[in-house]
């Protein structure tokens, strides 16, 4: 909701609207409004500079997976600066933690991978992603098997790669994006998508065969790679239709083209397998994987390659006397530190089976959801999942984007005291910290629906659905 008691002069709020431009944020509405400015944080909750308590259901932005001040991240970070608070990947150069985290990625891989090249943040994984295909195929002597496809409401990144990938059109529009050799094939949303009387499976067998006929279109020898996330996130946390994946990666392997997995936010627990490959049965040739990694408690990601990928790698770095690609963070030891700090504790607090034990009750405080006014889909499984506001349940018809249905019940979910996020539209999603307990579940599901029933009554109000 508008906040009419911006402050203003000197405070907190007026300075940074004057300093800083905000990810995600409607520039002009926050220059008026100003900013909601988070000034701590334990366990799943986090407090405003005004004292108000808000269970962060999002767990940051699907990554903190540890919940706030988990004191065993705080205390590895402490003593990797002591130790040795920088250095770099550069010219063969390397570090404990860093050696140690790439062994521990490649032990609990999802699929036998052979190396690990880290990097700050997943859309630089999946930048990297993209240049390593490339170069690969170069090894391999196929200057035209370049392109990549990726898939409409795909979320990949912001960098300039990464963006082309993510297919939303927000993140293209006026950015002259997407770059040359970036495709994208069908959204596999079976509710939005699906055809009358069509059933999930043959729904499935349809968008691989839009994918075959995109390659086929395209040109075999053209396709290099198909990149996708188990769950897709931001496109809407939909969840991928029965025999989806095992048909895509029969068309993949039929015209030998790379499986991408774009682990960012379903990697390290969030399904309730280490992996969302593992939940899905993906069997990828490349991973990408960032986010809980760390807990997010400081910026790291990474990408893990096969054998036979590296091997083209090597070849290229004799052809050109060094593999010319990295960051000045790269394998930075105090983030990984943090990091096999944080696999550690997965295993010694058994995360995944915590996670498959209380996401039993998150599913179903989700899926009650169903008979809300405004919901026309739940999507859930494991500890993420999303309900779609709709304007008719039973013709699936959406609200008119003039409404904003989505922001506003963001805004009404957050004034009970849950912080959710509105992806792709209206869809109204959930993703808390992995330590989440069955109470706190519910006292978030509590929130939540009366941040629905806010918005379903100003709904009503302001007649969105227009009737």
């Amino acid at each position: 909701m508008p906040n009419p008691s911006f402050p203003q002069g000197n405070s907190l709020a007026a300075r940074d609207a004057k300093s800083q431009i905000h990810s995600y944020t409607n520039l002009s509405v926050h220059e008026k409004e100003g900013p909601l400015i988070i000034e701590r944080g334990k366990g799943i909750h986090v407090w405003d500079d005004n004292g108000k308590e808000y269970i962060e259901g999002l767990a940051g932005l699907w990554c903190t997976s540890f919940g706030f001040g988990e004191e065993e991240l705080i205390n590895a970070a402490i003593t990797q600066m002591r130790k040795l608070p920088y250095y770099h990947s550069f010219a063969s150069k390397s570090t404990e933690p860093s050696i140690r985290l790439a062994e521990k990625l490649l032990e609990i891989a999802p699929t036998e991978f052979s190396k690990v090249f880290f990097v700050n943040s997943g859309s630089e994984a999946n930048d990297t992603v993209v240049k390593l295909v490339w170069y690969y195929n170069n090894a391999l002597g196929r200057p035209k098997k370049k392109k990549i496809i990726a898939r409409q409401k795909g979320y990949h990144g912001v960098t300039v790669a990464a963006a082309s990938l993510t297919g939303l059109p927000p993140l293209h529009n006026d950015f002259d994006l997407p770059i040359q050799g970036i495709l994208h094939t069908s959204c596999p949303h079976f509710y939005r998508f699906g055809l009358e009387g069509e059933t999930e499976e043959e729904f499935a067998s349809r968008m691989a065969d839009d994918l075959e006929k995109l390659i086929i279109a395209e040109g075999p020898d053209t396709v290099a790679a198909f990149i996708a996330e188990p769950i897709m996130g931001a496109g809407g946390v939909i969840i991928p239709p029965v025999t989806y994946f095992e048909k895509v990666q029969a068309v993949l392997r039929k015209y030998d083209v790379l499986m991408i997995a774009d682990e960012v936010i379903c990697g390290f627990g969030r399904t309730g397998q280490m992996w969302g490959s593992q939940t899905f049965d993906i069997q990828p040739d490349i991973l990408s994987c960032a986010k809980a990694l760390s807990s997010a408690y400081l910026p790291i990601a990474a990408v893990m390659v096969s054998e036979d990928i590296f091997r083209g790698m090597v070849t290229q770095s004799e052809k050109h006397g060094a593999f010319a690609h990295g960051y000045t963070y790269s394998g930075h030891p105090v983030p990984a530190a943090v990091a096999m700090r944080t696999m550690e504790l997965m295993e010694e607090r058994n995360i995944l089976d915590h996670v498959r034990h209380v996401s039993h009750r998150f599913s179903e405080r989700f899926k009650a959801l169903a008979d809300h006014p405004l919901v026309g889909e739940v999507r859930v499984c494991g500890l993420i999942g999303a309900v779609e506001l709709v304007a008719d349940k039973k013709t699936k018809r959406s609200f008119d984007p003039k409404f904003m249905a989505g922001h506003k019940a963001y805004e009404a979910m957050q004034e009970e005291g849950v912080i959710s996020r509105a992806v792709a539209g209206d869809n109204m999603a959930l993703c808390p910290p992995l330590i989440i307990t069955e109470t706190e579940i519910d006292e978030m599901f509590d929130r939540f629906t009366r941040g629905l029933d806010q918005a379903a009554a100003l709904a009503s109000k302001e007649n969105w659905r227009e009737d």
